[in-house]
This record gives C-alpha cells, sequence and structure tokens, in this order.
C-alpha cells in the first residue's frame, strides 16, 4: 500500500497522471503541486482523512476534480469555485463526506456535473444551486438530505440527470418541472415526496426513466397523459398513493420495457392494449385491486419478450385458470411468475409447464389445493418455488430431485439475468446489505412448502438437488424418518421441517452440513440423542422442543445410558423451529429485471441504504 506524497510531475502539466483504480492511501496532500494542472483523478483508493484547506486555492486552472469511491471525511471544500472558475465536473461520490453541501457552488459558472453520493450528507439542496445554470448532472443519492426540491430548479435548463434517491427529501415536485426539457433520468425513489404530480411532468419528453417509488405521492394517475414520453423505457411507481386506472396513455409509450405500478390503489382490469408495449420485459402490477386473473392471463401469455410477471395481491377470491392453453409460444421467456397472497382457488395450472426459462416461481398463500404436479420437476431453470401457505395435499413428488438447475453448476448458471434495480428480502435481525439480490441468479436456490396439507415420507431422491440452500417443510402431515440422502445437500444454509409427524432420529450424518444457519426439527415425533460433537448443538433448544423423546445439548434433559451405553442415533428425523424458520416471502421491492429482453444496465447500491421495506416474492414476485 502506498502512502500519498507530492506528485511528481513536469512543470507545465494540465493533467495529474491517472491515478484511479490504485492502491494509493493516507490523507491527500496539501496542495495540487501546479498550477497549470486541470484534471485530477483520485477516485477508487484509499485516500482519508478531511480535505485540506490549500488543496484547492492553487489551481486557478482546474476544470476535473474526482475523488469518489475513497474514505475521505469532513465536509466537502466550499472554495472550489472561487479558486477556479472552469470547473466543470466535480466528483464526491462514495466517500464519508458529512455536513452540508456548502454554498458556493453558484459561482461555478462553467458546472455540468456535481456528484456527492452516497455519504453522510445532511440539510437542504444549497440556494445557489439552482444558479449553477451550466449542470447537466446532479446525483446526489443514498445521503441524509431533507426539505423540498425548489422551483427553481427549473433554471437549470441543461440538466438531463436528476438522482437524489435514498434520501428524506419532502414537499411536492415543482409545479413546472416539465420545463427541464433535456431531462433524460429522473430518480427520485425512497424519500418523503407527497402531494399530486404536477401535468407539467408529460412535457419532459426526452425522460427515458423516471423512478419516483416508495413516496407518498397520490391523485388519480389515469388522468396523467404519458403519450408524449415516447421515449421512457422505465417507469417505477411502487409503494405511492396512486388511483384510477392503468392509464390507457401508457401504452403510447413504444419504448417502454419495465412497468411497476404495484403497492398503489389501482383498480379495473388489464386492457388487450397494452400488447401494443412491445418491448415490455418487466410487469409489475401487485398489491393493488385488479379484478379478472383469466382475462390478465390471457392477455399477458401474448407477450414476446416478457421476462417477469408479478401480479401478487391482487384478484382477490378468483380461480387460477388451468389447462393447457398454453401451445410453447407464449410467455416463451418468462424467467419470473409470481401471483402470490390472491387467495385463488384451483390448482397449479398444466400451461405452467411449458415455461421452459421459468427460474422462479411464487405461488404462496393463495387457496390452491390438489397434489404437487411431478413435471415441475422438468423445468431445466427452476430453482426457486415458493408454494407456502395453501391447501396441498398428497406425497411430495420425487420428480422434484429431477430439477436440473438445482443438481448441476453448469445448468444453474446458464442465461441468468440480473435485475435493473435491486430485489430485496426481509428477515429478522438481517441487515439491508444481507437482503439485496441484483441478480436473478443470486435468488436463494430453494423449496418452500410451508403449511399445507402434504403428506407421506420425504424422498430419498431430495438429496440429488446438492445445489438446494432453504428447504422448508414445515406445518405439514409427513411422517417416517429424515433420510440420510438429506446430508448429501451440502449447500444447504436453512432448512425447516418442524410441526410434521416425524419419527426416529436425527440422522448423525446432518452434521456434514457444514453452512446450516438456520435449522428446526421442532414438534415433531424424534426421538435419541442430539447428535453430540457437531454444530447441531450450536442451534437453540427451540429447533429441538416439542420432541420428548430427543435428549442431549442444547435440551437440558440428558441422555441416559443404555447398556452402559449412551444412546446414538443414525435415523433421521424432522426438524421444527418454535420460533418457526424464517422462510423467504417473496417481494419485488424496487426490481426491474434488465437482462430478459437484452436490456443492460445494473444499478450500483450503497451499503447505507437504509430501508428495508419489503418482502420477497411472495410478495417480489409479489411486487
Amino acid at each position: 500500500m502506498v502512502e500519498s506524497q507530492v506528485y511528481c510531475c513536469p512543470p507545465k502539466v494540465s493533467k495529474i497522471p491517472d491515478l484511479s483504480y490504485n492502491h494509493l492511501s493516507g490523507v491527500l496532500p496539501l496542495s495540487i503541486p501546479f498550477v497549470s494542472i486541470r484534471v485530477v483523478d483520485l477516485s477508487s483508493n484509499l485516500f482519508n482523512g478531511t480535505t485540506p484547506s490549500s488543496f484547492l486555492p492553487y489551481a486557478p486552472n482546474l476544470s476535473s476534480l474526482k475523488v469518489s469511491d475513497n474514505l475521505i471525511t469532513g465536509k466537502i471544500p466550499s472554495s472550489i469555485c472561487l479558486s477556479s472558475s472552469l470547473v466543470k465536473i466535480l466528483d464526491f461520490s462514495k466517500n464519508e463526506f458529512s455536513g452540508m453541501i456548502p454554498i458556493g457552488l453558484g459561482n461555478c459558472s462553467k458546472l455540468e456535473v456535481f456528484r456527492a453520493g452516497f455519504n453522510n450528507l445532511s440539510g437542504t439542496l444549497p440556494s445557489d444551486l439552482y444558479d449553477a445554470l451550466t449542470l447537466q448532472e446532479i446525483s446526489l443519492p443514498s445521503n441524509k438530505l431533507f426539505g423540498s426540491i425548489s422551483d427553481n430548479i427549473v433554471n437549470l435548463s441543461n440538466l438531463t440527470i436528476l438522482e437524489i434517491y435514498f434520501n428524506q427529501l419532502s414537499g411536492t415536485l415543482p409545479s413546472h418541472i416539465g420545463k427541464l426539457s433535456k431531462l433524460k433520468l429522473m430518480l427520485l425513489h425512497f424519500n418523503n415526496l407527497q402531494g399530486f404530480l404536477p401535468p407539467s411532468l408529460m412535457s419532459c419528453t426526452n425522460l427515458v426513466e423516471l423512478n419516483l417509488g416508495f413516496n407518498h405521492l397520490e391523485g388519480n394517475i389515469s388522468l396523467l397523459d404519458f403519450s408524449k414520453l415516447g421515449q421512457l423505457a422505465k417507469l417505477d411507481f411502487v409503494s405511492n398513493h396512486f388511483t384510477g386506472v392503468i392509464p390507457r396513455s401508457l401504452y403510447s409509450c413504444k419504448s417502454l420495457g419495465t412497468l411497476r405500478l404495484s403497492l398503489n390503489d389501482l383498480e379495473g382490469q388489464i386492457q388487450p392494449e397494452i400488447l401494443s408495449l412491445e418491448f415490455l420485459s418487466f410487469l409489475s402490477l401487485s398489491r393493488n385491486r385488479l379484478t379478472n386473473v383469466t382475462g390478465a392471463l390471457k392477455i399477458l401469455m401474448s407477450f414476446k419478450n416478457i421476462g417477469a410477471v408479478i401480479l401478487s395481491g391482487n384478484f382477490v377470491g378468483e380461480e387460477l385458470p388451468g389447462g393447457d392453453d398454453n401451445n410453447g409460444s407464449m410467455f416463451k421467456n418468462l424467467r419470473l411468475f409470481g401471483i402470490a397472497d390472491c387467495q385463488l382457488t384451483g390448482q397449479i395450472p398444466r400451461w405452467l409447464s411449458n415455461l421452459k426459462k421459468l427460474e422462479a416461481l411464487d405461488l404462496s398463500s393463495n387457496r390452491l389445493t390438489g397434489s404437487i404436479p411431478a413435471w415441475l420437476g422438468d423445468l431445466p431453470n427452476l430453482f426457486f418455488i415458493s408454494l407456502n401457505n395453501n391447501s396441498f395435499s398428497g406425497e411430495l413428488p420425487k420428480e422434484l430431485s429431477r430439477l436440473q438447475a438445482l443438481q448441476s453448476q453448469k445448468d444453474a448458471s446458464q442465461g441468468h439475468g440480473f435485475f435493473e434495480l435491486p430485489v430485496y428480502t426481509q428477515r429478522t435481525n438481517a441487515s439491508i446489505t444481507d437482503l439485496q439480490y441484483n441478480y436473478i441468479s443470486n435468488l436463494p436456490r430453494a423449496i418452500y412448502l410451508r403449511n399445507n396439507s402434504l403428506s407421506g415420507n420425504i424422498p430419498s431422491e431430495i438429496g440429488h438437488l446438492q445445489l438446494l440452500h432453504e428447504f422448508d417443510l414445515s406445518v405439514n402431515n409427513f411422517v417416517g424418518e429424515i433420510p440420510n440422502e438429506m446430508s448429501n445437500l451440502t449447500n444447504l444454509e436453512r432448512i425447516d421441517l418442524s410441526r410434521n409427524h416425524l419419527s426416529g432420529g436425527i440422522p448423525a450424518l446432518l452434521s456434514n452440513l457444514h453452512f446450516l444457519a438456520s435449522f428446526s426439527v421442532a414438534y415433531n415425533n424424534l426421538q435419541g440423542q442430539i447428535p453430540s460433537g457437531t454444530q447441531l448443538q450450536g442451534f437453540s433448544t427451540t429447533a429441538y422442543e416439542g420432541n420428548p423423546g430427543l435428549c442431549g445439548a442444547p435440551l437440558p434433559n440428558h441422555c441416559q445410558p443404555t447398556n452402559g451405553s449412551t444412546i446414538t442415533t443414525n435415523t433421521e428425523d424432522g426438524l421444527e423451529n418454535g420460533n418457526e424458520f424464517e422462510w423467504l416471502h417473496f417481494f419485488e421491492a424496487f426490481g426491474f429485471m434488465i437482462g430478459f429482453g437484452g436490456i443492460c444496465g445494473p444499478l450500483a447500491l450503497s451499503s447505507s441504504w437504509r430501508f428495508a421495506y419489503f418482502q420477497f416474492l411472495s410478495s417480489a414476485i409479489s411486487r
């Protein structure tokens, strides 16, 4: 690691050699060494400490300063444009700057780019920011900024990028914001904005991405005219208070590829005109009051490019259409399908068997009946199944052990796109960094069958699913012993077999599951000694309670010696956690899938994001 020193440059240099992406450390030098320097790029290093007050005053020709992705603390220097009137680019993002954004940016008569996102900045937006008339980009995400966006922002007629998401902004959007006719990206999600959307917003005709999700905005969006937004590719209004029906004018946005209107109060039915959005690859309308699930699916099946359909929390009490209407050409690119928490009746529809690209399926929290179909095991890319909280009966089909994406790393890694915006899971006592998923391939490889009426033995063939990470069979009627073959599931991190009727002992071979973080066999009929000297003894007593025949640590009851030896067990038994295993409930919280339609552009996030609003695909697949 190299400590920073005074730069060694020729006398009349205009640019310090690009020092970004090295391992330079230490504090910034006291000053920029040459008055002729125009460009300084120290980004992506390990510089720390504060910015010396003498760092900038002797650089009157400075036009670009980049110190992003370091460990710099203190306040953003206020004298930049007093030292040089030529500054065009200022990038302070991804550091540990704190305090308010200083007054003085208005003196930057040539400033085009101002970035200071992913810091600990607080306070309001400086009033003279709106005097920097040449600004093209304002990027301040993931800070603690509050207050409103001034109406004076319309002075920035050259602005193309406005991203101030993950802050605490309040108030309404400026009524004349439509004067920002060059605006391409408006990312203001995760704030406290309120009120109605100004009609002038629809005059931002160059908008490519509009994200106002997770605010407190309201109003009837069907009254807005989206038809002028011909370049709009991504629209996200998730988690607001919008009413009305899906605006028909949206169907004029021919470039629209991702659309999320979930967690609002929209009503009505999905109309056939939506098929005019031929590039649509991601659709999330969950948690509204939509009706006619049969009509909705019949329409949506005709999309050729759609990769994700999330309709959870709608169509309450309707019947999920069955049959084999999908002839192979419908939903042919669908990878993620969620229609959870709708209280739908019926059975798992046969047409799902034709979705050969399907990777994640969430039908949880409905009232579906019948058996789990064996053909699910023939879907070559399926690695996430959530059927929790239904009324399925019969045995667990051994054919599920044929799921290729849970057997072979080669099969599991092919063709997985990424989310345009991250998907989150919610678990108790987990940090936001533990909950974030940017790639569909990073979703947990999981089978969730909790709270049904399944019976019979756990098939030993389940041991073939060596890539399985999470397995939940709790609250069912399984009998027999825990198969020894489960010890082959060496990637298991969470397993819950609680509240069944399993018998026998806990297989000693389960101690080979070295990645187990959550384990429960509570409330079964297990007996014998908990395998000693293994990590199985590291779980709390709640993982084993409700099994009077079990003994040994961590339970307080000691095993009684039999014929001079302690009881050991080679048999298998069930799991159940009195605290109940924290099975994933899918929520698409902030996530569009790109990759489905060949669009690329993952959005980088910061560990400082402090919001975990959502649950996961029972409901991301539910939003």
